[in-house]
């Protein structure tokens, strides 16, 4: 056998043990090791050697690799920074593409598929099984102010994945976030700079079989609704936040001041529209100076969508295990949510600079009813509550960046203001009895099982913030760094609720006590009409009825609570 058939017969045995890596090398590059290489001829010593940088033809035979691609494989990388193996805390990176797999509407939907991360709730994160006020949230390393009145957690629910570029979720602490988290940080960073100029637009619309086309609940509310805004409908009158404050009572001519038939009225449907959303973005980015690039980006969507549920709530205080209550509740729940991004950005070689705005807009309207012939004080029959509400959340959030980067160096500056807002107003109650002497559902305004209540609450929090870190990398012969850094955080919030329940008082509050409930005749009418002015007024004006014409009012049951923080 010749030297040459001899060295491919090693070469294809060997090639079983070699990983297929390998063959990403430059064939230019030395030879095998001389334990796996066969001895030359002993003949003239010149004939042995060999110019180092002499090329062996390799024959292979595997698809794609063709006889004739060449001599020499060239192999390209792209270096791409790891979060994960540069930080000796425990975090999980999720990139745009990643979020974008999951298929997901917003990031707290994403973050569920996180190992060790839970959503509960409306968007709430628990880290590791610990409750949300255990971790903080951050957009492009600030804070966020929370819309939720007793919770100091963001929920990310609000946050389509939409105007999302990543987000890292730490589990250990590190210094380079605010010390006020015991369970995780979720730090949430927005697009920045494109890396070329873009404009896409794309809409959709879905149909879910279990809510589409199928039996819910509704309530007319504003005309504005299917965007999300209300548009005047729900305007709060100012005896309410008077009376809730300081009052006890509302008279029954401010009584009938306010909003019935758009708010109250719980209507049955039997086809609930299909959800549908849209969305357009862009970027353009150009060169400036020598080794400059600045960009400018965008961002919209809005989308409107519906899901009924059905529900069994149920309890027991029996030591029998008898239930105490057992609801059954349908649930129609109409989301809209509007959400825009602009941000500029400047790239000066090592050094980037960012300007972002971003803002939210979220509404639930709400419409529940459920019956049940078991619950406290039950006489054996039927009772049924219905609720309307409107939960309307918003989010803006306007920041600077700027990350200087000097060789050994490094400096990183940002400020932040942040601003949310959550509005629910008539948040409405009416539950009825059935009467089997009539056959029918009434209310007596009794206080009892048969009542009318509604509430209204708000909340308004300011959140300004800043931050200076600066790190430099000593000369050392292994890698050692020192850092340091100032944080501001500046926050104001202001909420209320006020709950009010409608009262049949015959004695017009002169404190004789109350009659037990309304007039027979009026216990069988609609919400929206018993409630109406001129049934209020024909009540309050009845003969042999309210001294002071005070027959129906409404009772401040809230406590006037209110907080400034």
């Amino acid at each position: 056998m010749s030297n040459r058939l001899r060295l491919y017969s090693l070469l294809l045995v060997s090639s079983v043990m070699v990983a297929p890596a390998a063959l990403a090398q430059s064939t230019s590059a030395p030879g095998p090791s001389p334990a796996t290489t066969p001895p030359p001829p002993q003949t003239d010593p010149a004939a042995v050697e060999q110019p180092a940088a002499e090329e062996q033809e390799v024959e292979i035979s595997a698809p794609g690799a063709g006889g004739d691609a060449g001599e020499e494989i060239v192999v390209t990388g792209r270096y791409t920074p790891n979060a994960i193996r540069a930080t000796p805390q425990i975090l999980t990176v999720l990139s745009a593409e990643d979020i974008k797999r999951t298929g997901e509407g917003d990031i707290a939907g994403a973050l569920q598929r996180v190992t060790g991360l839970s959503v509960v709730g409306a968007g709430f994160v628990f880290v590791r099984g610990l409750g949300d006020r255990y971790s903080s949230a951050l957009l492009n390393g600030s804070p966020l102010p929370s819309p939720e009145p007793l919770r100091r957690t963001v929920p990310l629910d609000i946050f389509p994945t939409s105007v999302v570029s990543s987000a890292i979720i730490q589990k250990t602490y590190s210094v380079a976030y605010p010390a006020e988290f015991g369970g995780g940080v979720i730090n949430l960073t927005t697009r920045a700079v494109p890396k070329e100029s873009f404009f896409t637009f794309g809409g959709g619309a879905t149909y879910d079989s279990a809510t589409t086309d199928n039996f819910g609940y509704v309530y007319r509310g504003g005309g504005r609704d299917w965007t999300g805004y209300d548009d005047g409908t729900r305007a709060v009158p100012g005896f309410i936040r008077a009376t809730g404050l300081g009052g006890t009572r509302i008279g029954a001519a401010e009584t009938a001041q306010l909003n019935n038939l758009e708010t109250v009225v719980l209507q049955k449907t039997k086809f609930i529209p299909p959800t549908f959303s849209g969305d357009l973005s862009f970027g353009h980015t150009a060169e400036i100076f020598a080794d400059g690039r600045i960009g400018l980006i965008g961002a919209a969507s809005f989308g409107n969508s519906w899901r009924t549920r059905d529900a069994i709530q149920q309890d027991t205080n029996n030591e029998d295990g008898s239930l105490r209550s057992d609801f059954r509740t349908i649930i129609t729940d109409n989301r809209a949510v509007a959400n825009a991004l602009l941000g500029f950005g400047l790239d000066i070689a090592d050094h980037k600079f960012r300007w972002t705005g971003v803002y939210i807009h979220d509404t639930n309207k709400q419409a529940r009813g459920a019956s049940a012939t078991i619950y406290p004080n039950t006489s054996g029959f039927e009772r049924f509550d219905q609720n309307t509400t409107w939960f309307e959340r918003e989010l803006f959030n306007v920041q600077g960046v700027a990350e200087l980067d000097f060789g050994d160096f490094d400096l990183d500056g940002r400020v932040s203001y942040a601003k949310t807002r959550r509005d629910s107003p008539y948040e409405r109650t009416f539950v009825s009895r059935f009467d089997p002497d009539y056959g029918a559902f009434v209310n007596a305004l009794n206080a009892s099982n048969e009542q009318a209540q509604i509430a209204f609450s708000e909340l308004d929090e300011n959140q300004y913030s800043g931050q200076l870190d600066a790190s430099y990398k000593l000369p050392t012969a292994f890698f050692m760094q020192v850092s340091a850094g100032y944080f501001y955080n500046d926050a104001t919030r202001d909420s209320s609720r006020f709950s009010f329940a409608y009262r049949y008082d015959p004695t017009g509050g002169t404190g004789g006590g109350s009659s037990g409930g309304l007039p027979l005749a009026y216990r069988f009418l609609r919400p929206d009409v018993l409630l109406s002015p001129a049934v209020l007024s024909k009540i309050n004006s009845s003969v042999g009825g309210c001294p002071n014409g005070q027959c129906i009012v409404l009772d401040n049951v809230s406590g006037g609570q209110g907080a400034s923080i």
